[in-house]
């Protein structure tokens, strides 16, 4: 009697996921790859195997929609063009004549060199890389897809569709007629209903280039045939300088460095300091806003002003309200070093009368009232190499080092959420990294208690720290949500936050042991709902309640 148990769907996704990152690996390691080619094929089978909830159908004969929109704003704009795509280092592109191309949705500088190649800028860590790897293997895939639909088998030849496309997309300009012609033969192409790729193509388009999905459709498919008849291969490589640096901490060293700088010439190095990792926007305007816009927002509650604040037409507002924190104790960073993580420095001694919209005990004296210092949100292993940085003494030559008095952390984050919906909390007991056994447990400041009777379901448990969001599938979550992890939520920080501070606290002891520790996170989607994960759109208003809920927290107990 066979006593084999057959694996499970959620362990068959794990070992995907492994086989991914040692594939990643593995081809950073040597250099370059082919992305169509044998080398590439390992990526592209794990990730059909895996079938992320992110990517929707990229395992089935159609084009994936929402999948193609969700990667397109984390790539740089015409990267769909390019046969050769470089990964590098910071190597000085930013003093050159090429502009900087920055996506939507992933802060990163990216070049086009020439009509064929795109540079990427990798100045995060490994989190970036496995991020972009993931995001075009499934860019190859669709555009796989496209060419097996449109190329004629064991011909050089294309179908109709493609040849009525390719025309449209050499026209200088389209007429209404033409468009939808057009549309009506990629959405054959595609796989897809006519109403579904007018939606994308509407989602798409720009002022400046309207047509800009078809473009994007006839590129992928383009360079793929081009490939299968005989066309050079399209080529990822990773730059030498790149391997090199790679997780020695150049970018985080330079960003902590120009922190203790500007807090040593400020005299606050011996300040109580209180780290919160959160938006740029959040802690700036629950300090002063309501002071700031007491004309504009007289009877009002604070939701209300927020939600105002958030929407792109107010840049007066939100103006007024930086004035006003200018004006009463805050020192913006911008940050030089090529880890995109802005700060901002709030001295609480330098309050003017009614400038804050919350109280110190007036009994503080000027050398023990805090210093809040917000870093704007790191991305995967990116916030152990800024962190663990940060919490480093300040060293001067010949001065002896200067430790942080740094009292507490605050990190506050989205997260994908497996039990609830967009906007709702969860407050983590312990963090557990994805693909290993390394756990750990802290005492979480925060209580769901803290957060109950808003509106807003709170949960309290296990969060998981994963390699990649765009990596998960229903299976892993369902696995890690119903068994004795008890995970909650899923989010890319956490293990690299907690690793950091404890390694400051506990071992090396370059601050203090007793540091307050907070985490809180606002669901962004719940990838387990069909039609709620990430590529289903952002939170829009929704975001701005546990947002400033979470933050009203973290300052109530700084100010205590």
């Amino acid at each position: 009697m066979n006593k084999i148990k057959d694996t499970t769907r959620a362990q068959e996704s794990t070992n995907a996921i492994e086989r991914l990152y040692i594939t990643m690996r593995h081809l950073f390691n040597r250099g370059f790859y082919k992305p169509m080619g044998i080398s590439g094929e390992t990526l592209r089978n794990a990730l059909l195997l895996l079938r992320p909830e992110i990517y929707g159908t990229v395992a089935e004969e159609k084009t994936e929609l929402s999948g193609l929109i969700y990667v397109l704003e984390r790539l740089p704009e015409g990267i769909e063009q390019c046969r050769f795509i470089n990964l590098t280092s910071d190597e000085g592109y930013s003093k050159s004549h090429f502009n900087a191309i920055i996506p939507p949705k992933r802060r990163r500088n990216c070049y086009r060199i020439d009509e064929e190649q795109m540079n990427i800028e990798i100045t995060r860590g490994r989190s970036d890389i496995y991020d972009i790897l993931t995001h075009l293997t499934f860019l190859f895939i669709e555009s796989g897809k496209i060419c097996n639909k449109v190329l004629i088998e064991e011909t050089h030849k294309t179908i109709r569709d493609w040849q009525k496309l390719s025309e449209a997309v050499n026209k200088s300009k389209l007429s209404q007629a033409d468009r939808e012609v057009a549309l009506i033969h990629t959405a054959n192409i595609l796989g897809r209903s006519f109403v579904e790729t007018m939606e994308v193509y509407q989602k798409l388009a720009t002022k400046k280039d309207p047509e800009r999905f078809l473009k994007i459709i006839y590129w992928l498919g383009k360079l793929a045939i081009d490939e299968e008849t005989g066309g050079e291969k399209r080529i990822i490589t990773f730059s030498t300088l790149l391997r090199e640096r790679l997780g020695h901490h150049i970018h985080g060293e330079q960003w902590a460095n120009q922190i203790k700088d500007t807090l040593h010439k400020h005299g606050l190095l011996q300040r109580p300091v209180h780290i919160i990792s959160a938006n740029m926007h959040s802690v700036a305007n629950s300090l002063y806003a309501k002071k700031a816009l007491r004309k504009e927002f007289p009877g009002e509650g604070k939701l209300e002003m927020f939600q105002q604040l958030s929407l792109d037409k107010n840049t007066a507002l939100r103006e007024k309200v930086l004035a006003a924190a200018r004006k009463n104790g805050m020192i913006e960073i911008k940050d030089k070093s090529g880890t995109n993580i802005d700060v901002q420095i709030f001295d609480m001694a330098r309050l003017g009368k009614d400038a804050c919209c919350y109280e110190l005990d007036e009994n503080i004296p000027e050398a023990e009232k805090p210093v809040i210092f917000v870093m704007d949100y790191a991305f995967g292993e990116q916030a152990y190499e800024t962190i663990d940085e940060l919490l480093k003494p300040y060293k001067r030559k010949k001065q002896k080092p200067a430790f942080l008095d740094v009292a507490s952390i605050s990190i506050m984050g989205k997260a994908g959420i497996l039990e609830g919906g967009k906007g709702d909390l969860m407050i983590p007991k312990a963090h557990i990294f994805e693909g290993t056994a390394d756990n750990y447990p802290f005492n979480n400041e925060f209580k769901a208690s803290d957060f109950q009777g808003n509106g807003l379901k709170v949960m309290e448990g296990t969060m998981v720290t994963v390699l990649g969001t765009s990596l998960q599938n229903k299976d892993i979550l369902k696995f890690f949500h119903e068994s004795t992890w008890g995970v909650i939520g899923l989010e890319m920080e956490g293990v690299h936050y907690q690793k950091a501070i404890q390694s400051a606290s506990k071992i090396r002891k370059s601050i203090r042991d007793d540091v307050k520790v907070r985490y809180a996170y606002y669901a962004s989607d719940n990838p387990l709902e069909t039609g709620s994960t990430l590529a289903s759109g952002g939170l829009g208003t929704t975001g701005v309640k546990p947002t400033y809920l979470i933050t009203d927290k973290i300052l109530q107990q700084i100010f205590k």
